[in-house]
């Protein structure tokens, strides 16, 4: 499934990715790549880095939009288990988050990820496995 430019408007625009500064800007056959602007308020407890619970949201939001593109439209995703190492500090915004899916197994999904910064140097990676969840 790929995701058009009103679909990622329409998941781009909620509050909470307003409010951490998160935008995916792609979403299909697998893989997802999003950006990340942190505001001020996510960063602590050092200014201009974000906390890391902020970044595995980054990571954690595109690995299941990955997951997402390999389902029928209109399926969700749950996220089954997350793996996530912290490679440097994230001092150099903005953040660009890549993720692609590994493999599909009927409803699970397993999904590689890294987060870079604006050095283009590794400041996380992740590995996720997701749970595709029917329309019903």
């Amino acid at each position: 499934m790929t995701y058009t430019p009103d679909d990622l408007a329409r998941i781009n625009d909620n509050p909470l990715y307003r409010t951490i500064g998160i935008e995916v800007l792609s979403c299909a056959d697998g893989d997802a790549r999003s950006v990340m602007n942190p505001r001020p308020e996510v960063c602590w407890p050092t200014a201009g880095q974000p906390h890391g619970g902020i970044l595995f949201t980054l990571i954690d939001t595109t690995t299941a939009f990955a997951a997402l593109s390999t389902a029928e439209a209109g399926s969700g995703c749950a996220t089954v288990d997350s793996g996530i190492q912290y490679a440097a500090p994230a001092r150099h915004a903005p953040f660009r988050c890549e993720a692609t899916t590994l493999r599909r197994t009927g409803r699970t999904v397993f999904v590689r990820a890294e987060i870079l910064d604006a050095k283009n140097d590794i400041v996380a990676l992740c590995q996720a496995t997701f749970r595709i969840l029917s329309r019903d």
